[in-house]
């Protein structure tokens, strides 16, 4: 016979399996976003978590975070570009890729003091799950970025720059000696692997962003500051000898350079320079709405054979389907012109803004310009992994923030009730 117990028994029992819940899909997502084939479910189990733990009511808590803000408004200017598009199917395709992100919503909403070891613990089992099958592919089968988790080596070599700027910053404002050490070891590790992807737009972006980290954690300190600056650049330059990749690369983009010299476009490097061109021209022709979203790829296919006298005819021998304009601005421009263009200005400074807000001004930075000039060479969309880790990165900085802060309040209102 039920007692009168048993409604408030039943309420914590119900209480504690929505928290298992929550914490099960903070470090489900971070293992599983290496694999699309499980991402697919941690995705979706995220926003259920978050419904059944009351994220609803509690959205007004986070909504005024400037990230969130600005990624909404990145969608829905996209959501608008399709109604100008000639396929909005397309469309529809393109704007699903940025609305993916809006997960960050779900998860800094399950994100407390008491769930931030989940949510950390699954960060870093999947990212070095991952970062050991990529050693396993380079070292023993010779093969660049990661197969079997379906990851070409642009990603991983993101993948790499960011773990780099990552523990380099930890690094830098660690004040344990052998845990400095460990960072900085492992963070030349991740360097290292990145020397030999083929990836050479994001291994560019991560040593101009790394400098500019050691810049700002260190300009007050310069015998500091030189000394870490010149022994990152003696390590990067026998890793810059040494890597058969890294010179293959060199050698190849100059033979590229040359191809292009003579009107040849053909080659890696060409193929992007004839994108740019023929995406500048796109936004000129609607510089204020672009062709809708989704048109940017088909814009190109049905450019090349006539822009410039059929200048880039050719180049669909070279690669038969476009895909992107390996360029986040022109891409976004090409979809929506100046609007678009404005959206993601407004996209990476409140990114930056929300790192700011939470004290980690310095980090944001780092990680924010990685993004820009990453964004220059390709289109970061396409790197789900990327922006996913990025996101997690960012939420559970804020998460950390949050419960630093309200620990700290705590102890002073207990101090000071005591006196």
């Amino acid at each position: 016979m039920p007692t009168s117990t048993s409604p408030p028994r039943l309420m914590q029992s119900a209480l504690t399996s929505r928290d298992m819940l929550a914490k099960f899909a903070l470090l489900f997502f971070g293992v599983a976003l290496w694999y699309k084939g499980l991402s697919f479910y941690a995705y979706y189990l995220l926003p259920v978590a978050w419904v059944l733990d009351g994220g609803l009511r509690r959205f007004k808590e986070i909504v005024y975070e400037p990230l969130i803000g600005a990624l909404l408004v990145l969608c829905l200017v996209l959501a608008l570009g399709i109604l100008w598009s000639d396929f909005p199917g397309l469309g529809f395709k393109v704007w699903r890729r940025y609305f993916a992100f809006l997960v960050f919503i779900p998860y800094l909403g399950l994100l407390n003091k008491a769930r931030l070891r989940w949510a950390i613990s699954g960060l870093l089992i999947g990212y070095l799950v991952a970062l050991a099958i990529g050693v396993y592919q380079w070292a023993v089968l010779g093969v660049q970025g990661i197969p079997p988790l379906g990851m070409p080596y642009l990603h991983f070599s993101s993948m790499l720059g960011i773990g780099a700027i990552l523990t380099l910053y930890f690094a830098g404002i660690n004040k344990n000696k052998k845990a400095k050490t460990i960072l900085w070891c492992f963070t030349v590790f991740l360097l290292f692997l990145q020397f030999n992807q083929n990836a050479r737009g994001i291994l560019a972006a991560t040593l101009i962003s790394s400098a500019f980290l050691l810049l700002l954690l260190h300009k007050k300190e310069i015998r500091t500051l030189f000394a870490l600056m010149a022994s990152l650049t003696i390590i990067l330059g026998v890793f810059a000898s040494s890597s058969t990749s890294f010179q293959e690369r060199l050698v190849q983009a100059r033979h590229d350079i040359e191809l292009s010299t003579q009107g040849r476009y053909d080659t890696s490097l060409g193929y992007r320079i004839a994108m740019w061109d023929v995406g500048l021209h796109g936004i000129a022709e609607r510089p204020f709405f672009g062709h809708g979203t989704g048109m940017a790829a088909s814009y190109f296919d049905q450019t090349i054979g006539t822009y410039k006298g059929g200048l880039y005819k050719e180049l669909p021998k070279f690669i038969p389907t476009t895909y992107h304009f390996h360029n986040d601005w022109i891409e976004i421009g090409m979809h929506i012109g100046a609007l678009g263009l404005m959206a993601y200005a407004y996209f990476l400074w409140s990114w930056f803004q929300t790192f700011k807000a939470h004290q980690l001004r310095i980090l944001g930075t780092a990680l924010v310009f990685f993004v820009f000039l990453s964004g220059l060479t390709d289109n970061l969309v396409f790197f789900r992994q990327t922006f996913y880790l990025l996101l997690i990165i960012t939420a559970i900085g804020i998460g950390w923030h949050k419960g630093h802060t309200a620990g700290v309040q705590s102890r002073f209102t207990q101090a000071k009730e005591h006196r």
